[in-house]
């Protein structure tokens, strides 16, 4: 009778199963559980091991802890004393143009002014730039923390050629582990870290910046639709004008000089519509950029509270404005760089551990053919003199951080400048509107009298024309007013810090990154 033969084999650390596994379905299984067992024991060995010879990177850089950036005391009375400087404002503008093609876009006319934004920062290459940054600054952190660990280093070398001794080969392994550096490394890893909160706090610039950028487009954009509006109502009326003065003329009642006179109105209506429909495309192509989609379709409509959010009638916190978390980080940053400098005069204590094997010849250290030599030793090194140039990076590293604190007063006087500037433009905006609301209703009752006079022959068509323009004149400038008091609001919200809280961006993942408040 035929018995089939069972094969066994070994594979790396497994026991040995039958191959034959049709024939065996409890060895089967009992291999299927083994290698499901095994993979994380061996992920786990291996993980553990590689712990012990280098630093874990950390994740926690991708999210943005607020709290964290605004941990710090600022006294705001230190610029009251600062010297008035003179300067001479830079009167050229610089343009840049990109004519690069856009993909295929659509229209979506469910979009809404708070995803816009979001989606504009989901994408805008600005922000993966700070990001790759941020990310790249975290590894800085892992090199640094580097020195915690052994140092390994080998390599291989000849004989002295001098002597007849290049035909013997020196393998050598050297291994050194810090002991003790009276905190140069610690002071070094703090200084990375310092480093990783100003580019966090340039992230948070650059998000503020592009939700600046699409608010501020979307507020342009219904300004230019009301005003593009306004400009064919305009047209509309002088239009009526211009047919009155028309059959006016024809029938001898008016001079023949009055159509002439109204067509030329008409004809300045018509190209202020242009100019209106032609700022509308900017903006629309500009937010089409920003999004990478064809949004001309889109009826925006701005946030009922975008006043009350911005909290401009309030005191400016200015622990929560990102420049200014940047600065002061910056500040932290020179003062460990300083720190740096002062503890590179202390010794670094260190223990090494050196194996060679000669190959082909003695080996030097202890003068065996094709010996091999191992040692254990300790070290301690200093630069005990480097023709001053410690003192001088001490020296620029002080000047490094008064320039820092200098950069966090500067930044807070232009900070101040912006928010009292932007208060004081939305309140005159809400004044003039005011007085052209005044303005406009006294047009319409001028326009209705000269009417009337004109039907009587006592009034010009040039009076009833230029009645007609006061009031869409008045409507324009009203409009203007409004939408400028609107991107006032967005710039005061980008200035103050406000940006991400009323645009709806704390607790979002934006890009990999999360702003946590």
């Amino acid at each position: 009778m035929f018995h089939p033969c069972i094969a066994f084999a070994r594979v790396g650390t497994e026991q040995a199963l039958p191959i034959n596994q049709q024939d065996n379905p409890d060895a089967q299984n009992m291999l299927s559980q083994f290698n499901a067992q095994k993979t994380p024991l061996r992920q786990t060995l291996k993980d553990g091991f590689n712990q012990l010879l280098s630093p874990q990177s950390s994740e926690e850089y991708k999210t943005i802890k607020l709290n964290q950036l605004s941990k710090y005391d600022y006294d705001p009375t230190q610029t009251d004393s600062l010297p008035t400087i003179g300067y001479q404002p830079n009167r050229q503008q610089s343009r840049s143009t990109n004519d690069q093609a856009v993909g295929t876009q659509y229209a979506f006319e469910s979009l809404d002014f708070y995803s816009a934004i979001q989606r504009a920062v989901s994408r805008h290459p600005q922000i993966s730039q700070s990001i790759s940054n941020l990310a790249a600054q975290n590894s800085n952190i892992d090199v640094a923390k580097a020195n915690y660990y052994p140092q390994i280093s080998g390599g291989i070398s000849t004989g002295d050629m001098s002597h007849g001794e290049g035909g013997r080969q020196l393998i050598s392994i050297n291994a050194t582990q810090m002991l003790y550096d009276f905190g140069k490394t610690k002071s070094l890893v703090s200084e990375q870290q310092a480093k990783l909160l100003v580019n966090q706090a340039n992230v948070l610039i650059n998000i503020d910046d592009i939700a600046s950028q699409v608010a501020d487009t979307i507020v342009n954009i219904n300004r230019y639709r009301t005003l593009s509006e306004i400009a064919q109502d305009q047209i509309a009326g002088i239009s009526r004008i211009a047919e009155i003065a028309n059959l006016r003329a024809k029938a001898g009642i008016s001079s023949q000089a009055d159509p002439v006179q109204a067509q030329s109105y008409l004809e300045a209506a018509r190209s202020n519509l242009i100019a209106q429909q032609s700022q509308l495309s900017i903006y629309q192509e500009k937010l089409r950029t920003l999004l990478n989609l064809d949004t001309r379709a889109t009826q925006w409509k701005l946030p009922d509270g975008l006043l009350q959010n911005s909290k401009i009638f309030e005191a400016a916190e200015f622990s929560k404005i990102p420049r200014m978390m940047a600065a002061q980080a910056e500040i932290e940053v020179a003062q460990l760089q300083k720190k740096q400098v002062d503890l590179s005069r202390y010794p670094t204590f260190n223990i090494k551990g050196s194996l060679s094997q000669a190959v082909n010849g003695v080996n030097p250290n202890n003068h065996e053919d094709n010996g091999m030599y191992n040692s254990i030793m300790f070290e301690a090194n200093s630069n005990f003199y480097q023709g001053g140039a410690t003192n001088s990076r001490s020296r620029a590293a002080s000047y490094a951080e008064q320039a820092a604190r200098a950069q966090v007063n500067a930044v807070q006087l232009d900070v101040l400048n912006q928010i009292r500037a932007t208060r004081e433009n939305i309140e005159n905006k809400k004044r003039q509107m005011d007085v052209l609301i005044s303005q406009q209703s006294i047009s319409v009752r001028t326009k209705e009298l000269y009417q009337e006079q004109y039907k009587l022959g006592t009034r010009t068509v040039v009076d009833l024309l230029n009645a007609e323009q006061s009031i869409h004149s008045a409507s324009m400038q009203i409009e203007t007013n409004r939408y400028d008091i609107y991107s006032s609001l967005v710039q005061f919200i980008a200035v103050s810090g406000n940006a991400r809280d009323v645009y709806q961006l704390n607790n979002m993942t934006i890009q990999g990154v999360e702003i946590r408040p």
